[in-house]
């Protein structure tokens, strides 16, 4: 029997899976991200964390675990994890990439296009405020997405769903990734662009590349300042990706027409400034908040403990190298 920390609740059946595999599985009480330090007294003796993006796992925080052999991260990003240190110390690292998830996450970046293109949560906040008074053909003017350029930064798996998504509204679409696809581009129709090609002929901007040292802060000033005028930024990838000072005042110039964030610089505090623009959609990292998403998150997370638990190697391993000489 292996003790299993879970660092906070998780919805899915599979995670009654986990309780029921005959394993001490020890959940936090708490509806809220753990200090390290109750991370460290609930964990004694694990071997195995299922842990949240929320969780930071340094060389340090690993070296409290000796037993620990597996930390499945339910996310699909892991810079919440030093990789490193856990490929040096055995530690098998997973995280809950799915096309189920990359869907819901490009599903949720068109929604925020069209949020900002018609301006549907400032027209709803109006109307719940009791101000519509009729009907008037000069009010919340937004923009037809038919013919107009949109630009994708980082050519993932979400990126281009993103792009895939598009065609429907027979927009160009434009592309900025570490390396070009041919293949992609003759199968879409999108075309490559350097990134700051891209700002500037693109109406609209969508992020979606991991954050680590090469693009934290890659949309910066000198970026915002080569953007399109009157063009938009969406923002679905990591909140650290975008300088949001520098984007604030991008908006404040009118460089910008809008921005929707539903990650942050700072998250999970927000930018207060961003939070007073009408301008500015906010939400708070759901992008890959759906139903069937959780489901399939903890699926692959508990799938991962009890395979690494039994000796087999996770479909979801993100450090291979760490497999050799893992903890047994």
């Amino acid at each position: 029997m292996s003790k299993i920390l879970v660092t906070r609740k998780i919805p899915g059946k599979a995670f009654e899976t986990l309780q029921n595999s005959g394993n001490e599985v020890v959940v936090s009480q708490f509806d809220r991200v753990l200090l390290p330090q109750e991370i460290m007294e609930m964990g004694k003796e694990a071997e195995a964390v299922l842990t949240l993006l929320t969780d930071r796992w340094t060389g340090e925080m690993m070296d409290q675990f000796p037993k620990l052999k597996i930390i499945s991260n339910y996310a699909v990003g892991f810079d919440n994890i030093d990789i490193k240190a856990a490929t040096e110390k055995g530690i098998v690292v997973t995280n809950t990439t799915s096309d189920v998830v990359n869907e819901a996450v490009a599903e949720f970046t068109w929604a925020m296009i069209f949020a900002l293109s018609k301006q549907i949560v400032t027209a709803d906040n109006f109307a719940k405020r009791g101000l519509y008074k009729g009907w008037q053909p000069n009010i919340f003017l937004g923009h037809n997405l038919t013919g107009k350029t949109l630009g994708i930064v980082g050519l993932g798996r979400i990126g281009t769903m993103v792009a895939l998504r598009a065609q429907g509204f027979e927009m160009k679409v434009l592309y900025h990734s570490k390396s070009k696809s041919e293949e992609i581009e003759k199968e879409l129709g999108i075309e490559y662009r350097e990134l700051d090609s891209l700002l500037a002929e693109s109406d609209y901007v969508s992020l979606h590349v991991p954050l680590i040292d090469e693009t934290r802060h890659l949309i910066n000033a000198e970026k915002l300042e080569l953007a399109k005028p009157g063009s938009y930024l969406i923002n679905t990838s990591r909140g650290g990706v975008v300088d949001e000072q520098a984007l604030v005042e991008a908006l404040k110039s009118g460089k910008l027409a809008g921005a929707a964030l539903d990650v942050h610089e700072n998250e999970p505090a927000m930018n207060p400034e961003l939070m007073q623009m009408e301008n500015v959609i906010l939400t708070p990292h759901i992008a890959s908040a759906t139903i069937e998403v959780r489901e399939k998150m903890t699926e692959q997370a508990v799938d991962a403990i009890l395979k690494v638990l039994s000796g087999e190697q996770p479909e979801t391993i993100i450090n291979k190298d760490a497999w050799q000489k893992r903890r047994k």
